[in-house]
């Protein structure tokens, strides 16, 4: 990305690992969605009916996450270069959001 001024590189360098860590969490959620299906697929017992939806879903997950730690990147590179101001975002009390429902709803499937 070249416009604006270089910021000071350990401010660039911060935000790469920032985005590596969403970038880590999309690829757990993905890693997660495809030890299922592929669980799921081996299995000889009965599989549970969520995990038909389970993968598609973490999947899905993992796909906003990926694109949202590209998307934050560039935001917060292009703000350091034009010395603008940083934008906070819901993200994070969204995807917490989206883990606690999920956990609860498996959680209440696990215990019936």
């Amino acid at each position: 990305m070249k416009m604006g001024e270089d910021p000071d590189f350990r401010f660039s360098l911060a935000n790469e690992r920032t985005f590596l860590a969403w970038i880590r969490t999309a690829l757990a959620f993905l890693a997660t969605a495809i030890g299922l299906d592929i669980l799921a697929g081996h299995t000889l017992a009965t599989v549970p009916s969520y995990v038909d939806w389970l993968s598609p879903l973490l999947a899905i997950i993992a796909l906003f996450c990926a694109i949202w730690a590209f998307l934050r990147w560039y935001q917060n590179e292009k703000a350091m270069r034009l010395a603008g101001n940083f934008h906070y975002s819901k993200s994070l009390l969204l995807l917490t959001s989206v883990v606690v429902v999920v956990s609860g709803v498996l959680g209440g499937i696990a215990l019936i």
